[in-house]
């Protein structure tokens, strides 16, 4: 039996660590898995061979790094609490899917609209990470892919809507829209990870919820960004070319879960 320590370097938000655990959990020889998010490693209780767990976690293009073996697992999580969790966190991530695609289409902004793509992406890997609890192997990858492929077919469907709007003067969105949806889901996003972070340690950090929740806090800065910027230059652009970047980014996390699922 071996304990090996990971580093994780872009592992910066729970629905990540959910790919690290369905991607080791696919492996032989894999017999626990503890998330540590505070300082981005996993680390694996297993009986194969380290490089097979070292390349599985690299194919996931998360900067995975070998930290050495040896030491003690964490105390085992609260398989309940922690399903009930996700389960709520499954529901704020869906619950603003919903609202900020409503609100992007009624706004006319494509950076809404990708930020909902975003949240709903989030959401797939909790269910996901669901639904594998009582699933075969192959009924759990078969859900991954098509996952990943539904998210990968929306955000090229929405990169191709970028381009079209781009080509015809469509009008620029409503920037208050924009502002206030984006503020809405800055928080849905930190009270996910405190749930999370609560049952997982015990305590929820806030300075360690700030670290996880840096991408979708970056992606939710990143609308208000451009909506002040429509407003004070009266052009479409800023939103077009702030929903373009969100859509590569779920295409990227897309292209995590069909990693998994192979």
């Amino acid at each position: 039996m071996t304990i090996s320590r990971f580093r994780i370097a872009a592992m910066d938000c729970d629905a990540e660590a959910e790919l690290v655990r369905m991607r080791l959990a696919d492996l032989d020889g894999i017999d626990r898995i503890a998330i540590e998010l505070p300082d981005r490693e996993a680390i694996v209780e297993h009986h194969t061979d380290t490089n097979i767990v070292t390349a599985a976690l690299h194919d996931l293009g998360l900067g995975a790094a070998h930290l050495g073996d040896g030491g003690v697992m964490p105390p085992a999580a609260d398989q309940h609490r922690e399903r009930r969790a996700l389960t709520t966190a499954l529901a704020i991530n869906a619950g603003f899917f919903i609202a900020e695609l409503a609100a992007g289409l009624l706004a006319r902004s494509m950076g809404l609209i990708a930020d909902a793509l975003d949240m709903g992406a989030d959401a797939s890997v909790y269910a996901l990470s669901l639904a594998a609890v009582a699933s075969s192997t192959s009924r759990k990858k078969q859900l991954a892919r098509t996952s990943g492929y539904l998210q990968l077919g929306l955000a090229l469907v929405g990169i191709a809507e970028v381009a079209r709007r781009a080509l015809n003067d469509t009008g620029r969105p409503d920037t208050t829209s924009m502002i206030a949806m984006s503020l809405l889901a800055l928080a849905g996003n930190i009270a996910t990870l405190a749930i999370l972070q609560r049952v997982r340690t015990g305590e929820a950090h806030l300075e360690a919820s700030w670290i996880f929740t840096a991408n979708d806090i970056k992606v939710n800065a990143l609308v208000i960004a451009a909506a002040g910027i429509v407003a004070a230059t009266d052009s479409a652009l800023p939103d077009l070319l702030a929903g373009a970047f969100i859509f590569v980014i779920v295409a990227n996390g897309a292209r995590r879960i069909l990693t998994i699922s192979r």
